[in-house]
């Protein structure tokens, strides 16, 4: 990858364990970093973003290469991983940490990834109204070391086992199929 080319995208779609595990399978993602955004506290911890009070979600900073992966295909894996019609929620993870949301840079972002959303919605792939917010960036803070690659690092962990392996063999097989994933 030309790191001189790189560019960032940060979201949040529910536990950040399943999102970024997925994302760093990817060709042209040198790196899905685990961490929050969008709340109102300097460098939170897990403890207090788990609170809701923080008014951080839990999000994705993805690092990558748009000539090989364009911000069309991430938003399109974005909304394979997480149901955006669900409020502050996916499956039992319940809280505003867990938020549909993109944060976006500039007005070209925003535009981009408003695009993004109704190419989903047209998709049909899930149905109801979406609810995922769209929410200028300001400040990424990395997540503790330990929720770094955590999936891979715990896969029989109970929660891992039961929620996460199951969305990343959906995600594998999907874009395995596509050609999508790193060999």
């Amino acid at each position: 990858m030309d790191n001189n080319n790189l560019a960032q995208i940060t979201f949040g779609g529910g536990c950040f364990w399943c999102v970024e595990s997925c994302f760093n399978m990817l060709k042209g993602v040198q790196s899905a970093i685990s961490g929050y955004s969008g709340g109102h506290k300097d460098n939170p911890t897990y403890e207090e973003v788990c609170t809701g009070e923080t008014g951080h979600a839990e999000v994705v900073q993805i690092t990558y290469d748009p000539a090989i992966i364009s911000y069309e295909q991430l938003m399109d894996v974005f909304f394979f991983l997480h149901d955006p019609t669900q409020l502050n929620r996916q499956g039992n993870d319940i809280g505003t940490q867990y938020r549909s949301v993109i944060y976006y840079k500039d007005d070209a972002e925003k535009a981009k990834a408003e695009e993004a959303i109704e190419m989903s919605k047209q998709s049909g792939r899930w149905q109801g109204t979406y609810v995922t917010e769209l929410t200028k960036f300001d400040k990424f803070w990395p997540a503790e070391q330990y929720h770094q690659g955590y999936y891979n690092e715990n896969p029989t962990q109970p929660y891992c086992s039961a929620v996460v392996g199951p969305k990343i063999q959906k995600f594998k097989k999907h874009f395995g199929e596509l050609g999508m994933l790193n060999d």
